[in-house]
């Protein structure tokens, strides 16, 4: 598994009477992108009301609460921070009283001229009171803008760049938008009488709401009383989506970027046994986002698959702890190995990817442990040599073992008798879209948005 965090994720519903249960259950069906804190607004169209804490979804969401948000319309958000530290003050959604109005605003992403945005309005004497690059985004929106409300947020949405996908709220209207690369995924979805639109599709099956579409890169979507309605904000689009959300991220159960995860990690899977087969008795997953691509595997090569780790579901996945010695725990008591299926034999291990190496170099230690004759280590992705930009909290390059070792060296420190990964050509076949339409940075370092010089993501927190 890989030892990576992923932004947030983001649900709302406009126009319905249980919008904040239905908003509840999508926050639950969404927890895997962030574990840290959650939060809501919700309005019943002239007051807001907002309640956010550290935790899990069901932790910080009680029926006292859930009854005091009760409104027609609302927005929510699952954090796990990239920009900003792990505290109550960096929840989102984020709400504000400007000369506009009250404007809440929930973000999955990151943005790359954030840091000098911010700098901008603090020469001016603006205040903020959190270390996230989303509170510029606000300040953005407090401007007056004589056009009107929507040039207002369309102005905003043109002058930030990276990664967005964004959720705003006020009393009278719910505004999505996504970034002009499409960095992040985001849903449009219908219910009788209202919208949702919710970071995966996955997250509208649990409430019975209608999968409508994807929101296009560089679009906007309005939503009021009157309706709905669709404006292109950008005015150049380069679609580059981020291929390791089908890789790693996203729910197995959903459609993003145009195809159902699962059906991409199984032809990743099968790509992987066609570039680096292995002689052995079994393959096995690490899982949970391991599962689909080990399944590929397992019908490319003919080795049977067999489940060779228990996955304790009451620990979250490893990369949510941003303390390294919580992390360490976890990896020791996250998997256990099923000793009768391994002992005596020649394993396949397929994973996703490996970040630092700390959880691979964990799982092997557990196999030989367990008496497995053979590990042959196999992951659906090419080696990942630079950090991200856009969302993800992959660490400083000199953390990546890939960006330090070559592939004989991280045989040695990973203990394991062969390793593969799947090369970025054979990646970028398994996706039905064209191979420019994916972001590749983490793998190659082409950075379709660029990133300022001096930026340094990991000290972006003032």
């Amino acid at each position: 598994m890989a030892d990576a965090k992923e932004a947030c994720g983001l649900f709302g519903v406009f126009g319905a009477p249980d919008a904040v249960e239905k908003t509840y259950l999508g926050l639950f069906a969404l927890q895997h992108r962030g574990q840290e804190s959650a939060g809501m607004v919700s309005t019943d169209g002239k007051e807001m009301t907002s309640h956010r804490g550290m935790g899990l979804v069901f932790e910080v969401f009680t029926p006292e609460v859930i009854q005091r948000l009760k409104n027609p319309s609302v927005i929510g958000h699952v954090r796990y921070s990239t920009t900003g530290s792990s505290n109550l003050t960096n929840a989102q959604p984020m709400l504000i009283t400007c000369a506009r109005g009250k404007i809440a605003v929930a973000h999955n992403g990151n943005l790359v001229n954030g840091a000098e945005l911010r700098k901008k309005f603090e020469e001016k004497g603006s205040i903020f009171q959190s270390t996230m690059d989303s509170e510029v985004i606000l300040h953005l929106l407090a401007r007056p803008d004589p056009k009107g409300e929507e040039e207002a947020y369309l102005r905003c949405l043109r002058e930030i760049r990276g990664a967005f996908s964004l959720l705003f709220l006020t009393p009278g209207r719910m505004i999505a938008a996504r970034d002009p690369q499409g960095f992040r995924p985001l849903c449009l979805g219908e219910l009788d009488g209202g919208y949702a639109v919710a970071s995966e599709s996955s997250a509208f099956e649990i409430s019975g709401i209608r999968f409508l579409r994807e929101l296009e890169p560089g679009e906007m979507v309005t939503i009021d009383s009157d309706g709905l309605k669709s404006r292109i904000f950008a005015e150049e689009l380069n679609p580059t989506s981020c291929i390791f959300e089908h890789i790693y991220f996203a729910r197995p159960d959903s459609t993003i970027f145009g195809e159902n995860v699962h059906k991409v990690r199984v032809r990743l899977g099968k790509a992987l046994a066609k570039e680096h087969p292995a002689r052995a008795d079994l393959v096995i997953p690490v899982p949970d986002s391991g599962n689909a691509a080990a399944l590929g595997y397992s019908m490319e090569s003919g080795i049977p698959l067999q489940f060779g780790f228990v996955r304790s579901h009451y620990v979250g996945r490893t990369f949510i702890q941003p303390v390294q010695s919580d992390r360490d725990v976890k990896v020791r008591i996250k998997l256990n190995v099923i000793r009768v299926v391994v002992e005596g034999k020649r394993v396949v291990v397929v994973d996703d990817s490996i970040i630092r190496g700390t959880t691979s170099r964990s799982r092997v230690r557990l196999l030989r442990e367990a008496g497995a004759r053979e590990v042959h280590l196999r992951i659906s992705c090419p080696p990942h040599r630079f950090p991200c930009y856009y969302g993800i909290d992959f660490p400083d390059p000199d953390e990546l073992i890939a960006n330090k070792h070559s592939l004989d060296e991280m045989k040695e420190i990973l203990g394991v008798d062969s390793i593969g990964y799947l090369g970025l050509k054979k990646m970028l076949e398994c996706v039905s879209g064209p191979p420019d339409h994916y972001c590749t940075a983490c793998w190659d370092g082409n950075y379709t948005v660029p990133v300022p010089d001096g930026l340094n993501k990991f000290s972006l927190e003032q």
